[in-house]
């Protein structure tokens, strides 16, 4: 039996989804610190993306097994296995820093949103007024007085702007955001260990197909023997028929019996 390598197979789909991967993570880091509809749809095409190459490099883990499980079938040597798990290890680190460096920007935003009442309440202090040379007297009077109410002023505003509606429902739409990433890697958990399951079902399936082709070409070649064998004796037992002396007749007949017999019994046992 002739099987073809499935490395390559997998190996150019992981090329073909590499290459689109990284055209895709240009235009999330051009699109930088940037909010609108373009980077929320590039962002999640580059995180399904990388978990589809994630899926296709388990495959080539696979396909090498495979591989080492039938040496002489695929006529590989140690050295072509270990580049191809060097391919694979240089793939999932390309994988995992452009998936780190998606985490830290997600974490950097959820920050920056969860700051930006507090900073906007902290910056929105009262105007300096510059007082006439006359009436620098009478505001030195009042100096103290006026720090410590602009100083209750302050904290006051803080307070509430920490208390009001507007902070309460930016901290609500961060949680439910923060809940729907949760659901989506949960689903995408849950569809990869399906996927593996699917995968170690198709393994089996097709490690017992081999074998029982392997059995089939070992009875075929039996019969094909054996089939060999009977023709012989078939023209044997024909020339034998046209001997004229009887003695001799009747002796080929019975030597040509017992072959006959043997060849019998050695078809049964085997």
């Amino acid at each position: 039996m002739s099987l073809e390598d499935p490395f390559f197979v997998v190996k150019d789909e992981v090329f073909k989804a590499l290459n689109k991967t990284r055209g895709l993570y240009l235009r999330w880091r051009e699109l930088g610190d940037t909010s609108g509809a373009e980077l929320e749809w590039t962002t999640t095409e580059l995180r399904n993306s990388l978990r589809s190459i994630e899926w296709d490099l388990e495959d080539l883990e696979d396909t090498i097994g495979i591989v080492e499980k039938n040496p002489s079938k695929f006529k590989i040597d140690n050295r072509e296995l270990l580049t191809r798990r060097h391919f694979i290890e240089a793939t999932r680190n390309e994988v995992k820093s452009m998936k780190d460096e998606i985490c830290v920007s997600r974490s950097r935003d959820r920050d920056i949103t969860a700051r930006q009442p507090l900073l906007d309440a902290t910056t929105d202090s009262p105007s300096v007024i510059t007082s006439p040379p006359s009436l620098m007297s009478a505001a030195t009077q009042n100096l103290a007085s006026a720090a410590a109410r602009h100083s209750g002023t302050k904290y006051s505003k803080l307070e509430n702007t920490l208390d009001s509606p507007t902070h309460r429902f930016l901290g609500e739409s961060v949680s439910a955001q923060q809940r729907m990433f949760q659901g989506q890697d949960e689903q995408l958990d849950v569809i990869s260990d399906s996927i593996g399951t699917l995968k170690t079902v198709s393994r089996q399936i097709g490690s017992e197909l081999d074998e029982q082709a392997v059995m089939l070409d070992d009875f075929g070649n039996e019969l094909e023997n054996t089939d060999t064998k009977l023709d012989s004796t078939m023209k044997k037992m024909a020339k034998v028929l046209h001997m004229t002396n009887d003695s001799r007749q009747w002796m080929a007949i019975g030597v040509l019996s017992v072959v006959l017999l043997i060849v019998i019994i050695l078809f049964i046992l085997l």
